[in-house]
Formats: C-alpha cells, sequence, structure tokens
C-alpha cells in the first residue's frame, strides 16, 4: 500500500514499523528542519532515539505529497489538526482512506479530532485507531495490540487486513466515540499518576487513581454517547495502565515535575507535547456541559490552572462525601 504519514512523532514510528512491513510509507512534517535532522542522523534523536529509520522512507514538507495515497494517516497533536486538515483537503483523493492515530480533543469547539478532520475533508472515508502504542516500543518493533474503529465497518476491516503486522496486532470495534474519548481522558488521569509520584506517594495511590480515574472516563464518555463497554478495553482500560506507568509517557514525566514543585505550565514547557494538560481544561468544561461528576479531572484542573497545591487537591479527593463504587451505567 501506498501510506502517507502526516507528522513525524508517532508518526516515524509508524512509518518505520509500515515500511519494514512492505508499505511504501511517505512522512510529512511542516518542519524541514525537524526532516533534517532524520535525514542527517539516520534517527529521530530527540523523540525516537536509537529507532534506525530506513532510507526507503521518504521524508517531506510538501504537502502534495498526500496525492495519490491509499491510507492517509494523521498523527498530529490535537492543536493543529484543523490547520493541517485544510492543507489535506485540497491535495487528497477521495478514494484515499484516513485514519486518525492522534489523541485529544479541539479545545475551541470541544470536538473529537476525528469530528474536526470529517469537517474539513467531508468526503472520504475515516477510522480512529487508540490502545497502548508508545512510539518508542512501536518503533522497535516491541509487540503491542491496538484497536481500530470506523462507522463503517468494511473500513475498519480493510484497515486490520493492510496494516497489521506481526508485532502490531489490530483489533475492531464500532464505537468510534468511546475509543476517541477513551484515548484523550487517559492523559488527564496518566498526569494525576505522574503527579502522586512526584509527591512520593505510594503504589496504594496510583491505583486508586488509575481505578477510579477510570470511571471517571466512563461516566462522561457515557454522557457523550459512547458505549461504556469500550472503556474496558484497549483504548480504555490498555491505554490507561501503560500511559499512567510507562518512563515513555510524556503526561506521566510531566505529573512527576508538577508533583516535585514544578508549576504546570513549566512543566509541560520542559517535557514538550503533554496532551493530558490542554485536554484537562476541555474535560473540565465538557463535565460540566454533560453534568457529569469527575472530581479527578476537577482536581487536576485546580491544580493546572489555578496552581492548587497537589496535597491540598488529595485532602480534598480523599475527604468527599462517600459514594456508591459502582456508577448508574454498569447497569444500562
Amino acid at each position: 500500500m501506498k501510506i502517507t504519514i502526516l507528522g513525524c512523532g508517532f508518526g516515524t514510528a509508524l512509518a518505520v514499523l509500515w515500511n519494514k512491513a512492505g508499505h511504501t510509507v511517505t512522512a510529512w512534517s511542516n518542519s524541514q528542519s525537524e526532516i533534517d535532522d532524520i535525514l542527517r542522523c539516520g534517527e529521530h534523536k530527540r523523540l525516537l532515539p536509537g529507532v534506525a529509520v530506513s532510507n526507503k522512507i521518504s521524508f517531506t514538507s510538501d504537502i502534495s505529497c498526500i496525492n495519490g495515497a491509499d491510507i492517509l494517516v494523521f498523527a498530529i497533536p490535537s492543536p493543529y489538526v484543523r490547520e493541517v486538515a485544510k492543507k489535506a483537503a485540497a491535495v487528497v483523493d477521495k478514494n484515499t482512506v484516513i485514519l486518525n492515530v492522534g489523541k485529544g480533543f479541539e479545545e475551541s469547539s470541544r470536538k473529537r479530532l476525528s469530528q474536526v478532520i470529517s469537517e474539513e475533508i467531508p468526503d472520504n472515508r475515516l477510522a480512529v485507531m487508540a490502545g497502548p502504542c508508545h512510539a518508542e516500543e512501536v518503533g522497535r518493533g516491541i509487540p503491542t495490540t491496538v484497536v481500530m474503529s470506523s462507522q463503517d465497518m468494511s473500513v475498519t476491516e480493510y484497515l486490520q487486513e493492510e496494516l497489521q503486522t506481526g508485532t502490531f496486532r489490530i483489533y475492531g470495534n464500532d464505537d468510534v466515540a468511546g475509543c476517541e474519548i477513551a484515548a484523550a481522558l487517559k492523559n488527564i488521569i496518566a498526569l494525576s499518576c505522574g503527579v502522586v509520584e512526584g509527591m512520593k506517594l505510594g503504589d496504594n495511590t496510583t491505583a486508586a487513581l488509575m481505578t477510579r480515574g477510570l470511571a471517571e472516563m466512563t461516566r462522561l464518555g457515557a454522557a457523550m454517547g459512547a458505549n461504556w463497554e469500550t472503556f474496558t478495553g484497549l483504548a480504555g482500560v490498555g491505554d490507561l495502565i501503560v500511559t499512567c506507568t510507562s518512563k515513555h509517557s510524556r503526561n506521566h514525566r510531566a505529573g512527576i515535575l508538577i508533583g516535585e514543585g514544578m508549576t504546570a505550565a513549566d512543566a509541560v514547557a520542559n517535557v514538550g507535547t503533554v496532551e493530558g494538560y490542554n485536554c484537562c481544561k476541555i474535560a473540565y468544561r465538557l463535565a460540566d456541559t454533560y453534568m457529569v461528576r469527575t472530581p479527578i479531572i476537577d482536581e487536576l484542573y485546580r491544580v493546572c490552572y489555578d496552581n492548587v497545591p497537589p496535597a491540598e487537591s488529595i485532602k480534598r479527593l480523599m475527604t468527599r462525601p462517600q459514594t456508591h463504587e459502582r456508577e448508574p451505567f454498569w447497569n444500562r
């Protein structure tokens, strides 16, 4: 297949993966200096050190590289998805299948990224991918499993058939909203887990945050129209575990810095792209819109944007009124 990937972060790892599987791969970046560094070093030293990038992979800053692609992959940070989609719309073929692997929401509209792409490129078939797939391990060919979702199951099956490899297993799912919402919200919980690690708190605290964070993710996702069962799968629990515990997680690393006393804004500037930081603000507002209780998200919002000390937020979480563990959606 002819695959064009927009974005050279996670996109580079996917380019390496699918090039090894025999596909013709082109990777696009709007930064010529990023491309020059990759070509000069034979690897993406800043994001994927040690992952060899074959000279069979083409790199370009010319958006016209999209033309003629069988599959177009969006691996773009959430704030820039609409801007890139507008550029892509002018050159993409109608028969090209679009796959979004980015995770987050558009801040201004609070829309899912596939919704943003569909608004700018309305005539193309589209799918999303989620699950535990850190770029550092995907690029090295370490086995992982992800989930692919489209409103058209024939698109899901097509992408499963073409993109699955011996180290990259793909499951199907028909809940596009659930996969995207889970993939976005888990970054918030990962940021929270990093905070408690930075505070030198225990494994019990982390486990509690992950478990109750999953309840909040599911509650908000169900209110937004997702199937709650999706949150028990790869897009939910699977991605939550890896992002909350892995050294590769930028959300987790930024959280550690916050827990150690750094302001959230400085921590993000130190680490780079931290989707959980922006997503926390969006989820805080979505929870209000959908009238959903999200105490962990609420407290992280206060830590990140109101400069509330993390210890104060933990105290508030621990002294909330008693509630029942099982939420209403479990019985729907």
